[in-house]
């Protein structure tokens, strides 16, 4: 068990194509504050530093954007997430954009080097693409790639530069471990708008995905215990929630890239209890709100916030 929870902030939004995730883990703090919660001050709060002022000017990748500002965060990820494991805490992980949640898998499994370690990847996007794939050069759309050490070569469309190049590799293979999971320790819930490459990867590599259609006819509950025991041969499971996995007309579209026909807010957290039961989670991250975006003022914010106040309370019990 661990002693505490550290809110880590992340608020880097380098990999996006739009702008204002950044802004999501203080939108979460001030749903806190609006709803006269002391969440935030019952354990430590820490924030990162970001690279965001390269947003300032064009990239000089074409298919990695900022992968030069996406290294420097990976190796942030690792020093906070290494110190809060050293204090025997949770790291929960409050993050601007998706791409550095790569960072954020080799940091655990840095910590935890002769350990396996599965991932629960509820989100409507697959995140799989990589420099040779991307349609967009946004790498918040290759993280899973990272992990996994895939570039996907079949597929390729892109001509990446030689830094271009030396970059990703450095970004799959940071602290000598590559790949940092296995396709059969990764678990898609929710995932429902994919590229044609990104379809053919996850083929490939048999992974799974719990559709929203899934999740329905079978129970939020039931689906949590089917995760659970396709990863029963992992040590540690960590847990990554982006916010668009959940049905925009239900939260609203405050987040880059929302997609019709999600999850319900009530759905992915009984998902996400379901797992935290079982005490091999490791590390919860929410990412993707953007307040800029939101029709509904801070309604993904506080959507978000009551998720994350009943997933402690589970983690702290």
């Amino acid at each position: 068990m661990y002693k505490d929870i550290t809110f880590l902030l992340n608020p880097s939004e380098i990999t996006a194509g739009t702008r204002g995730a950044s802004l999501g883990p203080f939108a979460l703090i001030t749903a806190a504050r609006k709803n006269r919660s002391s969440l935030f001050g019952q354990s430590p709060v820490v924030c990162m530093k970001d690279c965001n002022s390269l947003l300032d000017k064009e990239s000089t990748f074409n298919f990695a954007k900022n992968c030069d500002g996406l290294l420097t965060i990976f190796k942030e990820l690792d020093t906070h997430i290494s110190a809060i494991y050293k204090r025997n805490n949770f790291p929960f992980l409050l993050s601007g954009d998706h791409g550095s949640a790569g960072g954020t898998i080799a940091a655990i499994r840095n910590a935890f080097p002769n350990k396996r370690l599965g991932v629960v990847w509820i989100d409507a996007h697959g995140d799989i693409h990589s420099p040779y794939t991307t349609p967009s050069g946004n790498m918040h759309g290759m993280p899973l790639s990272t992990a996994l050490n895939e570039d996907n070569l079949p597929c390729k469309v892109n001509d990446i530069s030689i830094e271009e190049k030396e970059l990703w590799d450095s970004l799959k293979n940071i602290h000598g471990i590559s790949p940092k999971i296995s396709p059969e320790d990764l678990v898609f819930v929710s995932v429902r708008d994919t590229e044609e490459q990104e379809d053919t990867v996850i083929e490939r590599l048999r992974i799974k995905n719990y559709g929203v259609a899934e999740v329905r006819a079978k129970s939020a509950s039931q689906v949590a215990v089917e995760i659970l025991y396709k990863l029963e041969a992992c040590d540690l499971i960590y847990i990554s929630f982006d916010v668009d996995s959940m049905d925009p007309k239900v939260t609203s579209h405050g987040t880059g890239t929302p997609v019709d026909n999600g999850l319900f807010p009530d759905e992915a957290e009984v998902i996400m209890k379901g797992l935290l039961e079982s005490q091999k989670v490791c590390c919860v991250e929410f990412v993707e709100i953007n307040p800029c975006l939101d029709e509904k003022k801070n309604e993904m914010a506080e959507v978000a916030f009551g998720i994350v106040e009943n997933l402690v309370a589970i983690i702290t019990k």
